[in-house]
């Protein structure tokens, strides 16, 4: 059974209606994602990717490859231009999900992690309120099992229990990456997704982040798309592997494959680059 089938998912940014050739005048083989007939910005298109119950897929590609726009589609926080996206829990079209129906979807079966942590948090809320929004929002009504709910939570993801009623403004960025983890696991979702996970963290802060996350991931059994530049990150975390380029998907396959014998030469100076 497949939990997330995307096909053609497509996003085109611009003031200026699309010219109609915005897609066939951009990608790899143009080496830009701009039109230059019209202007409009093709952030990413044609995208077909899968995701199986409790895999890790990891999205690759340096900046302005696409990979936010495609992980911000598919957590229904941005409208698609095009495109259809099975999600099993849901009944239809994903990307065509009503403003309730991706409330719920957002509150019980998809969890956000946010590159940038004002995406995803409220910093004026004590971190414990930050969690316990998530539940209150699925339906959770009795105080005590929602306080009882959010403590599990914080030792689950190592963040201090004591520290649960401070704001989370005076939290440091390593824990405010661990709130937005018990945030998004809260309702127990089938799918997380990962977007920039170790953004401003220092290098043994992303460790030990990245290092919990694997281990709620495997204990669960949660499919989860992880967007990253950071091949490091997908290597330590995915199953599968797709590789980005001016919106376009170029290379997939499981990661250990693509990470020793990348097909593509764009693949190869990537993971080269960082060697």
């Amino acid at each position: 059974m497949t939990l997330l089938d995307a096909e053609n998912v497509t996003r085109f940014y611009g003031d200026a209606p699309p010219c109609g050739r915005c897609v066939d005048l951009t990608g790899p083989e143009h080496g830009r994602n701009r039109c230059p007939e019209c202007g409009t910005v093709v952030a990413c298109a044609d995208v077909d990717l899968s995701v199986e119950p409790g895999e890790v897929l990891g999205v690759v590609g340096e900046s302005g490859s696409g990979k936010s726009s495609l992980a911000e589609m598919l957590a229904l926080d941005l409208a698609a231009t095009d495109g259809r996206v099975e999600f099993d829990p849901h009944d239809g079209d994903l990307l065509a999900a009503n403003y309730e129906e991706r409330v719920d979807l957002r509150n019980e079966h998809v969890g956000m992690v946010h590159q940038h942590v004002r995406d995803g948090l409220n910093l004026a809320f004590t971190g414990g309120g930050n969690v316990a929004e998530t539940l209150l929002a699925a339906g959770h009504r009795n105080f005590e099992d929602v306080r009882s709910r959010v403590r599990d939570l914080f030792e689950e993801t190592e963040v201090p229990v004591d520290r649960m009623d401070d704001l989370t403004n005076t939290y440091s960025g390593g824990m405010q990456r661990r709130v937005q983890i018990a945030k998004a696991i809260a309702n127990d979702p089938e799918l997380v997704i990962l977007d920039e996970p170790t953004t401003g963290l220092d290098v043994s802060v992303q460790a030990r982040v990245l290092d919990m996350f694997r281990r709620i991931q495997r204990e669960q059994g949660v499919a989860t798309i992880v967007v990253s530049h950071d091949l490091g990150v997908v290597r330590l975390l995915a199953d599968r592997t797709v590789v980005m380029r001016h919106g376009r998907i170029i290379e997939t396959g499981l990661t250990d494959r693509v990470m020793e014998d990348p097909q593509r030469e764009y693949t190869q100076k990537l993971i080269n680059s960082v060697i």
